[in-house]
């Protein structure tokens, strides 16, 4: 039997509480993260290579895979959805050695990015698939910060309150992809 938790965290806590988050645990997460997928990441590095700062700070920072759609009348975001992670695996850990703290997106990680998560008492987090009109409700600002030509796919700044999130991989080398089908074969095998 797996113990879930659940913790309510401002994502500054992130890298502090890591260490006590544990693969299927339930984050409700608040506070400042940032959307970056493919291209946002391949500029990101570029300015990265030539010495020049990021659009924000990786240290203790979240990044969000996501590419939200464009914002109706009323509300802070339209449709903001993760995306894919391993699209992202060949640029985590290099940022995850830098100070992130987390990435929320949805999928597998590779092996590199697991483990630069334990080395560097980092966590993936899990958004829900498919849920992105409903997660938007959990998003209160949303502001372009770079790379604006690239539309859905430039770098914002979200303010999350109690955005629903599943620790999918810890600081402690627990993934839930492996562990959930080792825990599901298990059971179904004591049948």
């Amino acid at each position: 039997m797996v113990y879930i938790a659940t913790y309510k965290l401002d994502a500054a806590e992130l890298k502090a509480a890591a260490a006590d988050l544990h693969t299927f645990d339930r984050v409700l997460l608040s506070g400042t993260v940032y959307t970056s997928r493919d291209a946002a990441h391949k500029r990101i590095f570029e300015l990265l290579d030539a010495g020049k700062e990021p659009p924000f700070p990786i240290q203790g920072a979240t990044i969000y895979y996501a590419g939200p759609t464009g914002t109706p009348q009323g509300l802070a975001i339209g449709s903001c959805g993760p995306t894919t992670s391993g699209r992202m695996d060949p640029y985590a850990p290099r940022l995850l050695d830098l100070g992130l703290a987390a990435m929320i997106g949805k999928g597998e990680r590779n092996n590199g990015v697991k483990q630069a998560l334990i080395r560097n008492k980092g966590v993936y987090l899990c958004a829900i698939g498919g849920a992105g009109a409903l997660a938007c409700q959990c998003i209160k600002e949303c502001q372009v910060i770079a790379f604006e030509d690239l539309g859905c796919e430039s770098v914002k700044r979200l303010t999350l309150q109690n955005f629903p999130l599943i620790v999918a991989t810890d600081c402690h080398g627990v993934d839930i992809f492996t562990s959930g089908r080792e825990t599901y074969q298990a059971a179904a095998q004591s049948e």
